[in-house]
């Protein structure tokens, strides 16, 4: 029995801004590095997270999510170890493109973008539901190796909220219906016999420069 009530607390990241977010581009695997804007909020985040007694801390392989990683390892002193099933969503032929430029060239898609985008299909690219089914696999996994513990999982946008809507068995559609800011914070935790938790969701209070994204 206390196996099965032993919580595990995930402390889900998205990633601080990044020069793609800051000129409205679709990012997707394309790599960005962090804005100086994003740098102050990474190092505003690691400080908040200190009070969590952190463990472990896992990233996603792009560099505006293994930057924010570092600075927060920086200050907790705990080792950061890469993921690639938490790496962004594959967008093909909208990564690295502004979104102006795509809503004229892609108009039905982007409508589907705008207000189902779990419905959405792209040439080489990845769909929400794949990216849900790689990301919640691979944090059930590390749940299992890290019971009790509480670690961090640094991401990206378009897989915390397929990732979320996983462990709350929240059905689509969900995409618009959950927000994560730029190094926001948010609080998720397990055991055995609840399953999972939200505890925190989009903490920003942290954050002296914040900056906001929703489209």
């Amino acid at each position: 029995m206390r196996e099965k009530n032993e919580k595990t607390t995930v402390i889900l990241v998205r990633h601080g801004e990044s020069e793609g977010n800051e000129k409205a581009l679709f990012r997707g695997r394309k790599d960005f590095p962090l804005t100086e804007r994003g740098q102050r909020q990474a190092r505003d985040l690691a400080l908040a997270l200190k009070s969590f007694n952190l463990t472990q801390i896992f990233s996603s392989p792009l560099e505006r999510a293994t930057a924010t990683a570092a600075a927060i390892s920086d200050v907790l002193q705990q080792p950061v170890r890469t993921v690639q099933g938490f790496t962004n969503m594959a967008l093909g032929p909208w990564e690295g493109r502004h979104k102006d430029e795509v809503s004229q060239d892609y108009p039905e898609e982007w409508e589907l973008w705008l207000k189902n985008p779990e419905r959405l299909h792209l040439p080489k690219a990845e769909t929400l539901d794949q990216v849900q089914s790689r990301a919640f696999s691979n944090l059930q996994h590390l749940i299992s190796r890290h019971r009790g513990e509480t670690f961090a999982v640094v991401t990206h946008r378009t897989v915390l909220k397929p990732l979320l809507a996983a462990c709350l068995s929240i059905a689509e559609p969900y995409f618009w219906r959950l927000h994560f800011d730029t190094a926001s914070y948010s609080v998720l935790t397990f055991d055995g016999q609840r399953q999972f938790t939200l505890v925190t969701l989009n903490a920003t209070h942290h954050l002296a420069d914040y900056s906001s994204e929703w489209v």
